[in-house]
């Protein structure tokens, strides 16, 4: 039994990837549904997490929804939110059936994609390997054809996108990232209104960029800066170009293109992985957080050279900084620190810090500590920010990149749970969708 078992589990993945290359996004949802049989899972259904984060939406083929499938589930307050959350594989036996019903991560890499939700006529360790392997497989195919997908576009929005934030989405690299020596995740909101906020990480050996840019306005041309910047910053980092150069080069690009009417400040950084040492240029932007030990962050300090666009004459000044592994650089825009409550006070780089430094304590996955921070600084301001509130987040784990499973941790990576998952009543969170 147990080789039929194992064999039935190599037929659904190779039947699926054999019939992925001619595949589109619509067809997905009816593909893995028949292949998955060969393992004993049926009722299978995906869901996409939206731009927010806030909800989970159902992927359908072109005959719709199948019957009695809910189209939407919360990510706060439900058991398949706390699985996306959390990254645990959960499972339930429902009342009315012999089955198990699972809801299992869909990942790839580390950036989190939503939720498989199937029925499985086993519930062992063997299923949970087969049902793992399927949602990563899923992840891949998914994030391989969502750029070609108005589908996958329209569900992931729940309401529509202005210019900027259909041009940043598509410059930025995914929101989360690890490896071995670091963990790297991202947010930015308001994520449908985004009006000049981009950020950047990017690998080359054993060196780790990281840059935010906030280009000024909250209109079309603040987008269009941002972009500018990132794609003049990139094009100048992959032609070997050193901190200050890269921000010479996105002035020269702002300047050629719109004189000096137009400016965008920022933080240049690159982490030297194999020593831990964090080199940086402040470009009129606010400096780098270091959160160290889980109990103090300090604020970095580095003489900033002008807004790139504005030409004034001030040296860029590469300053240096010794991490500790463990140690988080924290990378932020305003929209942050002013987001403001109805008395007029401000949500404050303390609130900030202690805010990460908290939930970090709580074990959470870096994603969903950025996440809950979004929320916390939305509810701050009413729901409603005025600016762009951006945090690019990277923790220095160490100089090998084989140390992957603090990372895997950091990263909030699927695990599953041989017994079925209760949400904790501490996270306020019920039982049912």
């Amino acid at each position: 039994m147990g080789v039929d078992r194992e064999a039935g589990g190599r037929a659904m993945l190779a039947g699926l990837l054999d019939a992925s290359h001619l595949m589109p996004l619509d067809a997905l949802p009816e593909t893995a549904c028949e292949h998955a049989k060969a393992a004993g899972f049926t009722d299978l259904l995906i869901y996409v997490a939206d731009l927010r984060d806030q909800g989970l939406h159902l992927l359908t083929g072109p005959d719709g929804a199948p019957p009695g499938a809910q189209a939407d589930v919360r990510v706060q307050g439900t058991a398949p939110g706390r699985a996306y959350q959390l990254g645990q594989l959960t499972s339930a036996a429902p009342q009315d059936a012999q089955d198990t019903d699972w809801w299992v991560p869909l990942v790839d890499g580390t950036e989190r994609l939503g939720l498989l939700r199937l029925r499985s006529a086993h519930d062992d360790a063997r299923a949970r390997e087969d049902a793992d392997r399927l949602a990563a497989l899923l992840a891949l195919l998914i994030t391989t054809k969502r750029t070609s997908s108005d589908t996958h576009a329209r569900l992931i929005r729940t309401e529509p996108l202005n210019i900027g934030a259909e041009m940043a989405w598509n410059l930025m690299p995914p929101r989360t990232f690890a490896d071995g020596r670091v963990v790297i995740a991202a947010s930015l909101e308001p994520a449908y209104r985004i009006s000049g906020d981009v950020y950047e990480y990017a690998l080359d050996g054993p060196l780790v960029h990281l840059t935010l840019f906030d280009a000024m306005g909250h209109d079309n041309a603040a987008g269009l800066c941002g972009a500018l910047a990132l794609g003049a910053c990139r094009n100048a980092r992959r032609q070997g170009a050193d901190l200050t150069a890269k921000g010479e080069a996105v002035e020269a690009a702002l300047i050629d293109q719109y004189g000096h009417r137009r400016y965008v400040t920022g933080i240049l950084a690159t982490l030297d992985t194999r020593t831990g040492v964090l080199s940086w240029v402040n470009r009129g932007h606010h400096p780098p957080i270091i959160i160290r030990g889980n109990r103090w962050g300090s604020h970095l300090q580095c003489p900033p050279a002008h807004p790139m666009g504005t030409d004034l004459g001030l040296a860029s000044i590469i300053c240096c900084e010794q991490l500790e592994p463990g140690d988080r650089v924290v990378l932020y825009t305003d929209g942050i620190t002013e987001a403001r409550a109805a008395d007029d006070s401000e949500f404050g780089l303390e609130r900030f810090t202690e805010f990460l430094i908290r939930h970090h304590a709580d074990g959470l996955p870096v994603p969903e500590t950025l996440r809950r921070l979004i929320e916390a600084v939305l509810e701050y301001h009413d729901g409603d920010l005025h600016d762009d509130a951006t945090v690019l987040m990277c923790e220095w784990l160490g100089p090998t990149v084989e140390n992957a499973e603090p990372a895997a941790a950091l990263a909030g990576l699927p695990r599953s749970d041989p017994s079925p998952t209760a949400p904790s009543s501490t996270d306020n969170e019920s039982s049912q969708p």
